[in-house]
């Protein structure tokens, strides 16, 4: 057998699915263990949007659509982006694509050639190094500190960059940290991306997910220029529960989105026709039950933040968005905890996972080996049962 890719064989599985899978074989085992690593709302998708779904399939919209999506879906996701971020952005701006991870992979594949550079602030979700690398690209870590709310500062992507930097990623709120970017912040950032010409891949996909109040300020929104050069992606996974339905949207100038329905037309042509149909029921509908899981998310958050803090060993900061908390281990390295010693939050995962029956995502591939990430996308019962074990585990 000849060679395989060399691009191919270099990347590395996702380690969050990869720790879902082994919770979900565990508990298929009939081991009573509890899992917080999957980024995915417990919640079933709202009936209104399950109906919308039912009613393509009777009515026999099962066919083929245009590769980028249906005009009705792409004028759905504009009345969206207009009625909550005011945004301006006409049907030939959008590609609907098979989910927001879908549209950040077409997206790269737009705009990137070989050896140019994409700045990643880490902590960064991990999908983002291997899919940077899968287009050909070369990653650029900047490290963001927890003193510094794990955000990137002008002054950082400045010294990061080169005469080959071709983009940066900009997930806010984030995955892993769930902090959230300012609007003066996004405004300092947006200056050095406008001074050097360079793309903004905007992953806006928890920007429904904020909590205390905080108000959402989409980078595009920032003025003519720094629309031309952003490139949102985002999906209805998680606003509205709908993981599953595997659809996500890119909003861009036209001469990117022009680009990636090429690349579509010849890979994996059109998204699911039902699933496009429950979309736009799930964008244009009230957004009552959005705001019903956002609250009940807030709440899971601040009883988790509350109670990790009281651990002793361990820390975390107070989420912004999202559904993440950032567990920090640093004062537990060199130690030994059930007869394993703790060099990093791989070792803590796997002696926690085994002894404490609790499944976390060690944030070493997000780029910070001291720190695991918990999703509070679960049940309150298992988040009270999670820390219980926690505390029981670290006591000995």
């Amino acid at each position: 057998m000849k060679e395989l890719s060399v691009i191919a064989e270099n990347v590395q599985a996702s380690t969050t699915l990869a720790m879902d899978a082994l919770y979900k074989e565990m508990k298929a085992a009939g081991v009573d263990v509890i899992g917080f690593a999957a980024g995915e709302p417990d919640f079933p998708t709202p009936d209104y949007i399950k109906y919308a779904g039912i009613e393509a399939i009777v009515n026999n919209a099962t066919k083929y659509t245009p590769a980028t999506g249906t005009m009705e879906l792409k004028k759905a996701v504009c009345y969206r982006l207009k009625e909550d971020l005011d945004l301006d952005y006409e049907p030939d701006n959008i590609v609907v694509t098979s989910g927001a991870k879908h549209c950040l992979y077409v997206a790269l594949r737009a705009i990137i050639n070989p050896g140019d550079e994409v700045i990643i602030p880490v902590p960064a979700w991990v999908s983002y190094n291997e899919m940077v690398k899968m287009v050909g690209g070369l990653p650029v870590y900047v490290h963001c500190d927890e003193d510094n709310d794990f955000k990137m500062t002008p002054a950082q992507l400045e010294a990061a960059i080169t005469d080959k930097t071709k983009c940066i990623m900009l997930n806010n709120p984030s995955n892993p940290t769930g902090m959230l970017y300012e609007r003066e912040e996004l405004e300092a950032l947006a200056e050095v991306c406008v001074k050097h010409d360079i793309f903004i891949m905007a992953d806006e996909i928890y920007y429904k997910l904020l909590y205390d109040g905080k108000t959402f300020t989409s980078v595009a929104s920032l003025g003519d220029k720094v629309k031309e050069l952003t490139i949102i992606i985002n999906g209805v996974s998680k606003s509205y529960a709908m993981t599953g339905w595997r659809i996500g949207y890119i909003a861009a100038d036209a001469r990117v989105t022009s680009v990636i329905a090429k690349y579509l037309s010849h890979s994996t042509g059109n998204p699911s026709a039902p699933a496009q149909a429950a979309a736009v029921a799930a964008l244009t509908a009230p957004q009552d039950t959005a705001e019903e899981m956002r609250k009940a998310f807030e709440e899971r958050r601040n009883y988790m933040v509350e109670r990790m803090n009281q651990i002793p060993g361990i820390s975390c900061l107070k989420p912004e968005g999202a559904f993440y908390v950032m567990m920090n281990i640093t004062k537990l390295i060199g130690k030994t905890i059930h007869g394993k010693m703790i060099l990093n939050a791989d070792d803590f995962g796997d002696v926690f996972l085994k002894e404490g029956l609790v499944c976390l995502v060690p944030c070493t591939g997000f780029g910070d080996p001291y720190f695991l990430r918990w999703s509070y996308a679960t049940s309150m019962e298992n988040i009270k049962e999670g820390l219980d074990r926690l505390e029981k585990f670290l006591e000995g």
